[in-house]
């Protein structure tokens, strides 16, 4: 057995988006359809982003598993030989069957296209939306500075979706004008249903006027749908690139209006061990910051995440996040985890947490059966 990576590229007018679906036809569908006559035995893709119908793809990815023994380089060229003009598999690549297209670490980027012009033009239909409502470009970049950085991002959310936890990060939000077109390009950690499509929907606003710029704050500050935009057409988005994290950035920081908190990953490939300061949250935000983001580290690799909150010291010994309990480290333990630390990050790790010494450790309680 192996697994195989696809990166896919597709004209999304004509299929009702990536995943299987009882009323029309599909890139999911036909990929397994046209795999499995190759390969000669049953294939189900697992895509890393489910665009929705009419949405187009550069590097959307996926993966399959397969006994056959073609080379996993030669794949893409023989299926692209029976795919439809409209999909194509630009590379294919042989990887380890624990890795997943959901559960890396990524950054997916977004393009979305607009024609601003009294007139629309045919050829560019399928591909962009049109607006004929001048748009001040200046006003949307200020705008979308609001949205940049870690949030819930709640109000930018189909309100159908049943999505447990609404906070993503946004690394970049870059709008561009080039005679009568305006791209935006977004990259983030991940996102919601539609909330590239609402985040556009919102900035069209700004740039006509009908919203001030300082206004989508609170349109994001509100976690409410009904604050934000309509939902952008999905004829003018693209997904360009999925670039997944090869190792882990020493570390990771998040700062905002609730909470504030530096993670140090360096210690969690080869030790299994992250350390997690939190140095404010809001309390109605401090359960979900905590469940997730030790969820995170232990995607990444973590089995302890130590943990010191430095405003209040919220934590305490058998407390429960999720799957996750907390236990308190006594001196010795915590002695063996810092002596994992280099000199620098010994020194940083101190001069951020400053006399705490109030340390916690989240572990897997489900593992253990607790």
């Amino acid at each position: 057995m192996k697994r195989i990576k696809l990166v896919v590229a597709y004209d999304g007018t004509n299929y009702c988006g990536w995943q299987f679906q009882k009323n029309g036809i599909t890139i999911e569908e036909v990929l397994n359809r046209e795999l499995t006559s190759l390969l000669k035995e049953p294939i189900a893709v697992v895509g890393a982003s489910r665009t929705d119908a009419g949405v187009h793809a550069l590097g959307n990815v996926a993966v399959f598993d397969t006994e056959n023994r073609m080379a996993a380089d030669k794949v893409c060229l023989a299926v692209n030989q029976s795919l439809p003009e409209d999909i194509r598999v630009q590379s294919s690549q042989e990887v380890p069957l624990t890795w997943h297209p959901r559960k890396a670490n990524c950054v997916k980027t977004y393009e979305y296209r607009v024609e601003n012009r009294r007139i629309a033009l045919p050829t560019k239909r399928l591909y962009s939306y049109f607006c004929y409502y001048p748009l001040d470009v200046e006003r949307m970049r200020q705008a979308a500075g609001f949205l940049l950085g870690e949030h819930d991002f709640k109000s930018f959310c189909t309100a159908k979706s049943n999505v447990e936890d609404t906070v993503r990060t946004i690394y970049c939000l870059d709008i561009e004008k080039d005679g009568d077109s305006i791209v935006f390009r977004i990259s983030g950690s991940g996102f919601l249903y539609n909330m590239v499509r609402i985040i556009v929907g919102t900035l069209l606003q700004v740039g006509t006027g009908a919203l001030r710029p300082e206004e989508v704050a609170s349109v994001l500050a509100a976690r409410d749908r009904r604050k934000a935009g309509p939902t952008a057409p999905a004829r003018g988005l693209t997904l360009v690139d999925m670039k997944y994290e090869e190792e882990l950035p020493q570390w990771q920081q998040s700062k905002n209006s609730e909470w504030e908190y530096q993670i140090l990953q360096s210690h969690i490939r080869e030790a299994q061990t992250a350390y997690f300061l939190i140095e404010r949250c809001l309390d109605g935000e401090w359960e979900g910051l905590v469940r997730r983001n030790v969820h995170h580290a232990f995607q990444n690799g973590a089995r302890f995440v130590l943990m010191a909150d430095l405003e209040k010291n919220r934590l305490q010994a058998g407390q429960r996040y999720g799957y996750y309990r907390i236990d308190r480290w006594e001196e010795g333990r915590l002695g063996e985890a810092f002596r994992l630390l280099d000199e620098e990050e010994k020194i940083s790790l101190c001069r951020k947490a400053g006399g705490c010494t109030a340390w916690f450790c989240a572990v897997d309680g489900k593992e253990e059966g607790n």
